[in-house]
C-alpha cells in the first residue's frame, strides 16, 4: 500500500509542475486524487490546498527583485508602479468576485473528473490554434499593459473555474489575444497568480480548517516543500522554452491526458 509520504511526494510534483503551466493544475490533481482513490477523504482535498502556498513561494522567490522594485516603486509615487499595481488588482477582481458568488456551486456541480477530462482536450485546441495564429503583439512588458487590457484578462481568467481549463492558460491566451507577446503574456499570469492563489488559498483553508491536524504535519511539509523545488524549475524553464517553441507541447499534452481520462472513465477506472 502506498504510504501518506509517496502520495504526498507525488501530489507535490503534479502541483508545481503543472501549476503555472497552461496545463490545469486543479484537473490534474482532481485525476490524481481519483486515481489514488483519495476523493472521499477530506484531508487530501485540504492538502491540494496546502502545498499550492509552495507554488505561490516558488513566483514570490523568482520575481522577488522585480517585485521589490516595484513596491519600492509604489512607495516612492511611481507612476509606472502604481499603475501596474493597480492594473494586478483590477485583473484579479472579476474571479475574486465571481468566486464569492458561485465557487460552491461550481465546486459543487463541476469538480468532476468528467469535467476535466473534457476541458482539458477543449483547451488543448484552443491553445493549438491560438499558437497558430499569426499574431503582431503590441506589449512584451507585463508591466506596460493598459488597464483595460488588464481587466479584459481577468474576465478571460474566471474561465478558469471551470476545472480542467487552467488559469494560467485562460489569462496567457487571453493576453496574447489582447496584444501581448508569449513571453509577456506568461509572466503576466505568474504575477496575477499571486493575489489569486493567496486569495483561493485563505479562502479554502478558512473552510478546511476542521479537516487539518498536527499528525498531518510532515505530509503536508513534505507535498510543500516538493511543489515550492518543482515550481521554481518549471517557471524558470517555461519562459525561455515558450518563446521559442510556443504552446503545442502543453496542447497536445492536455489533450492526450484528456483523452485517456475519458477512456479510463469510460471504463471505470
Amino acid at each position: 500500500m502506498m504510504s501518506d509520504a509517496i502520495r504526498a511526494v507525488i501530489l507535490g510534483v503534479v502541483e508545481g509542475v503543472t501549476e503555472f503551466l497552461p496545463v490545469s493544475s486543479t484537473g490534474h490533481l482532481l485525476l490524481a486524487e481519483r486515481f489514488f482513490d483519495l476523493g472521499e477523504d477530506s484531508f487530501w482535498k485540504s492538502f491540494a490546498v496546502l502545498i499550492q502556498l509552495g507554488a505561490i513561494l516558488a513566483i514570490l522567490a523568482i520575481y522577488f527583485g522585480k517585485l521589490w522594485h516595484i513596491a519600492q516603486g509604489l512607495f516612492r509615487g511611481n507612476a509606472d508602479a502604481r499603475r501596474f499595481v493597480i492594473g494586478v488588482l483590477v485583473a484579479f477582481l472579476p474571479a475574486a468576485v465571481l468566486g464569492a458568488a458561485l465557487g460552491g456551486y461550481i465546486k459543487s456541480y463541476l469538480f468532476n473528473p468528467w469535467v476535466v477530462c473534457f476541458s482539458l482536450i477543449v483547451g488543448g485546441a484552443v491553445l493549438l490554434w491560438v499558437d497558430q495564429l499569426d499574431l503582431d503583439p503590441d506589449y512584451d512588458d507585463a508591466t506596460k499593459f493598459s488597464l483595460p487590457m488588464y481587466f479584459k484578462i481577468g474576465c478571460a481568467q474566471c474561465l478558469a473555474m471551470v476545472p480542467g481549463v487552467s488559469r494560467s492558460g485562460a489569462t496567457i491566451v487571453g493576453a496574447m489575444l489582447l496584444g501581448a507577446d508569449k513571453r509577456a503574456a506568461a509572466e503576466f499570469s505568474f504575477f496575477l497568480a499571486i493575489p489569486t492563489m493567496v486569495g483561493a488559498f485563505v479562502y479554502d483553508l478558512y473552510k478546511s480548517r476542521g479537516d487539518l491536524s498536527l499528525d498531518h504535519g510532515m505530509t503536508i511539509a513534505i507535498g510543500f516543500v516538493v511543489s515550492f523545488i518543482t515550481a521554481i524549475i518549471v517557471v524558470k524553464s517555461f519562459l525561455g522554452y515558450v518563446t521559442r517553441h510556443g504552446f503545442a507541447l502543453f496542447a497536445w499534452w492536455r489533450v492526450i491526458v484528456g483523452t485517456l481520462g475519458l477512456i479510463a472513465l469510460a471504463l471505470g477506472k
